[in-house]
């Protein structure tokens, strides 16, 4: 269960009528807990408890109390041997009117009254596992009213069905909109008063609901009729109360969705909750996930957490803002010059979604321009940080308009914070009616004419905050010649995932080259690229780091860093993460990119900076170098090949089971079949069996009825496949591309899990055959055993080659041919094969455990743990002498031990296979 589906399900318990018998038990449920769990505690099986309640291993401890005893018996459940044998992380005791639970753990306490314990329910989401549990009690308003919103909204669609309809979304959206303004705008005194919207719609609304819809409609005609044109706009006197809202936001059409009696009780319920308490910075993201289809399914769990959003922040700009006002000090002028010179600076988010980026963006400038103010004595004064200085474009109409919603709400908050009610309220209505979120596709848009440096120019805003028609007008704001920092989290979109409109996209950006294989962010990076080149602007980008590793990395960088461009921050390999319960994330990268400079470069690693004096396309402190696929190894390393390609739509495979049928009839045929392995097979000991036929026995094969039925399927497929599958046709027998050593091989998996801490290589005879799956060197040195299973190598491979979605992508002519190692002399290939023959031992020792089994990273035996450690010290030494400190330190030796032998006029002449 995600946060908001366990919102909704204690609101419920918390709404019936309190059974002490089946209170625990409920609570529970509301938590995730599954029917046989709660059984189990039912029957006592599970439930240890020694105070009559109900105990859960690792979790809670819960006890009903008499009446009036509720901090009695909390008392006696941290006292409780049972608790404490249980590790029992949370107490709760109630009696149905009064409630109380700490969290031993951390000390925290709720004591409140029975009915509003749902307003806490963040205090007890470890209980289902959800571990970013700050975050989420610190944005637990945006959830329940995003609970709310969503239940009303499906609600009205089952009284409007055609509301739900391509033709009608947008209005549905725009009248979401409308609400969620009223809402925040009655509990502010926007409206001057608490409560008078909602108030109104309970006052005047028929009990059977059935002129909701019109006095809803007639309170939005109120708030889009300014106060000079009431007299003859024909208002009901109940509305004239509403203020003139401008804006557009309730301009047009004020046509409502019908409400049945349940619709309006969903509306007066969302009216009564404290607006007050919303966060703009994430609300917009989850009220966003109500309105569209594809993300209703994960409500709540998509919402990007501030302290990511401030990873790309700080470094791009925020970090040298707050430093130029701890340089100031208390210095007038240097403070003045900063103030405008943040007023001039433009924040653009060309993939904006609900507005997060921006949003957190103008926060964090007026908190420094509050200091500021406070400094100069000046605490009172208006802002001068435009919110047309916060652009975005965004795709979909819906979150362009929930972003714009998001930014008025801060703007607001913001007054208040710094000006106070009085002030704030003072200056916010009418709203400006400017449109600085543009609706539209950011690779078909022109970036510079949507955010221009000069102030002018803007061809696509106009007179309405809520539309984007492309012939808008232009806006001129006040701002010439201030710097343009672009940011955000564009979509990513694999090479298979995209559309083709996508991919005409991409293409159309490097017009006259070949786009292949290339993740969708990249149009960002090179609109971004051309958009630097034309203003001088700063970008950062949360991308998926597959951008930065294998064949994209030569696709993707040469067009950004050809045209005088660097990148100047680099943020390595860390989960984008959310906070749906598993709080399962994507591995992403954040990527700053400039115009070449010499100022700092920064390489973060997890909570640490340092500065680097270069930043390749690889992320690494090092020389600006492509690494490219090469046919042998440059640094004496044996030659690998790809393992054998069957292209026999699978008949030349064999179970285990037919394996067994056929040497019962043909005993003789024991030589037909071999042992296949690839990724599967090296990783879990499967054992799987292929037919391997010599030309020499194909005559032989054909007689053999079984065989003879799987080799003429294989002659109808490849006559039937590519004219490259045609070349098979006179030896159906034949994998197509076949290739064996005479004793020994080393096999290596083409995909293997991102969580192992080695590569898995295995050590085999030469008689299994290496499937397609796979890679391998035949008739190898043992030392290269050595080298696949290091950590230095490990790292290499996770930067060059690339991933399939997070798992390792083994290739040999772009991972083991470009691995840069020292020239090794005879002793140190007989240290490190000894080094191998002690990891083979010491895997050996724990037969029958599997590669899976021996690698898996919490289970990893000590004494396997230690053999690898002895190889790593024996192999790095190689390279300096002692242990690199990290893989940063092992990254930077590579690339420039890689660049030194590619870039020397021998290079060509060590491509040579080594034994």
């Amino acid at each position: 269960m995600n946060a908001i589906e366990i919102e909704e399900a204690i609101s419920a318990l918390a709404e019936q009528a309190f059974d002490s018998g089946e209170f625990p038990y409920a609570f529970l449920q509301a938590f995730g807990n599954k029917e046989t769990t709660i059984k189990r505690l039912r029957s006592g099986a599970s439930n240890k408890s020694d105070l009559g309640g109900v105990l859960q291993t690792n979790n809670i401890h819960i006890a009903l109390s008499a009446s009036g005893d509720v901090t009695k018996t909390l008392a006696a459940l941290k006292a409780s041997p049972a608790t404490a044998r249980a590790k029992a992380r949370f107490i709760l005791a109630t009696d149905g009117t009064d409630f109380e639970a700490e969290d031993l753990e951390t000390g925290e306490t709720v004591a409140c009254a029975y009915a509003d314990f749902p307003d806490h329910f963040g205090f007890f989401l470890p209980l289902a596992g959800i571990t970013t549990v700050k975050q989420v009690r610190e944005s637990s308003f945006d959830i329940r009213a995003t609970s709310r919103m969503n239940r009303l909204y499906v609600e009205l669609l089952k009284d409007n069905p055609d509301w739900g309809t391509a033709s009608r979304r947008h209005d549905m959206n725009h009248f979401m909109a409308r609400l969620i303004f009223c809402f925040f705008a009655e509990r502010t005194d926007i409206f001057h008063g608490i409560g008078l919207f909602t108030d109104t719609i309970a006052r005047m609304c028929a009990k059977d609901s059935s002129n909701t819809h019109e006095v809803i409609g007639e309170l939005f005609r109120a708030m889009n009729t300014k106060r000079e044109d009431r007299p003859c706009a024909g208002n009901p006197r109940w509305a004239d109360a509403f203020p003139y809202v401008n804006g557009e936001l309730f301009s047009g059409s004020v046509e409502t969705p019908r409400f049945s009696k349940i619709a309006r009780s969903y509306l007066l319920h969302i009216g009564s909750l404290d607006w007050t308490k919303i966060n703009p910075d994430i609300f917009g993201s989850m009220i966003q996930a109500v309105a569209e289809d594809e993300e209703r399914g994960a409500l709540g769990m998509h919402y990007t957490s501030v302290p990511n959003i401030l990873k790309v922040l700080n470094p791009l700009f925020l970090d040298d803002l707050r430093a130029q006002l701890k340089e100031a000090g208390d210095n007038s002028r240097k403070l003045l010059n900063l103030r405008n010179r943040m007023a001039k600076i433009r924040v653009f988010d060309p993939a904006c979604g609900s507005g997060n980026f921006l949003v957190i963006a103008y926060k964090a400038m007026r908190e420094i321009e509050a200091e500021i103010n406070t400094r100069r004595g000046e605490a009172d004064r208006r802002t001068e940080i435009p919110l047309t200085n916060f652009r975005g474009i965004e795709l979909r109409d819906f979150p362009a308009e929930v972003a714009r919603l998001a930014l008025i709400i801060a703007e607001f908050q913001c007054d208040v914070l710094y000006r106070g009610q009085k002030e704030a309220l003072q200056d916010f209505l009418p709203l400006d009616a400017q449109n600085w979120i543009t609706c539209g596709n950011a690779l078909r848009l022109d970036w510079i004419g949507i955010c221009p440096p000069t102030g002018t120019g803007v061809k696509l805003h106009g007179d309405d905050l809520f539309s984007s028609p492309l012939d808008q007008a232009e806006i001129d704001f006040e701002n010439e010649g201030g710097q343009t920092y672009i940011c955000g989290n564009p979509p990513y979109l694999g090479d298979k995932f995209q559309t083709k409109g996508q991919k005409e996209e991409l293409a159309s950006l490097v017009v006259g080259k070949k786009v292949k294989a290339i993740d969708y962010i990249a149009g960002w990076f090179w609109k971004a690229a051309d958009f630097i080149i034309a203003t001088d602007a700063l970008a950062a980008f949360v991308t998926t780091n597959s951008i930065s590793q294998g064949v994209q990395v030569p696709a993707v960088w040469p067009r950004i860093l050809s045209k005088g461009i660097e990148i100047f921050l680099a943020d390595r390999d860390f989960k984008w993460s959310n906070n749906a319960t598993n709080n399962a994330g994507v591995v992403v990268s954040i990527i700053g990119i400039r115009s070449k400079s010499n100022a700092s470069k920064i390489i973060v690693e997890g909570n640490t900076r340092r500065i680097a004096s270069n930043i390749n396309c690889y992320l690494v402190d090092g020389p600006d170098i492509t690494v490219l696929a090469d046919s042998a190894s440059r640094f004496g390393l044996p030659l690998m090949n790809a393992g054998n390609i069957a292209r026999d739509k699978g008949n030349l495979m064999i179970t285990a089971d037919e394996k067994e049928k056929l040497l019962q009839g043909f005993p003789d045929a024991q030589r037909l079949v071999r042992r296949i392995s690839g990724s599967n097979e090296v990783i879990n000991g499967l054992v799987r069996y292929c037919l391997w036929i010599e030309d020499n026995d194909a005559e032989y094969a054909e007689k053999i009825p079984f065989i003879a039925e799987r080799l003429e399927n294989i002659r109808d497929y490849r006559a039937n496949g590519s004219e490259r599958g045609k070349l098979g046709l006179a030896t159906p027998h034949r994998f197509e591309r076949t290739i064996t050593g005479k004793k020994y091989q080393l096999i290596v998996p083409r995909v293997s899990s991102e969580r192992r801490e080695y590569l898995p290589v295995e050590f085999s005879s030469a008689e299994i055959i290496a499937s397609d799956a796979a890679m391998a060197i035949y008739d190898p040195p043992m030392w290269a055993l050595s080298v696949l299973a290091s950590r230095i190598h490990l790292v290499w491979i996770a930067t060059v080659c690339g991933k399939l979605e997070t798992r390792y992508r083994y290739s040999n002519t772009l991972g083991w041919h470009t691995f840069p190692i020292p020239a090794l002399t005879e002793k140190n290939k007989t240290d490190l094969a000894r080094c191998a023959e002690d990891i083979l031992l010491t895997r050996e020792a724990h037969f029958p455990a599997t590669i899976a089994d021996l690698y898996e990273p919490d289970a990893m035996p000590a004494d396997l743990r230690a053999a690898h450690e002895r190889n790593d010290e024996v192999l790095e030494r190689i390279y300096i002498g002692r242990r690199f400190r990290n893989d940063t330190e092992r990254l930077e030796k590579l690339f420039d031990l890689y660049t030194k032998t590619i870039a020397s006029p021998g290079a060509a002449a060590t491509k040579k296979r080594a034994g």
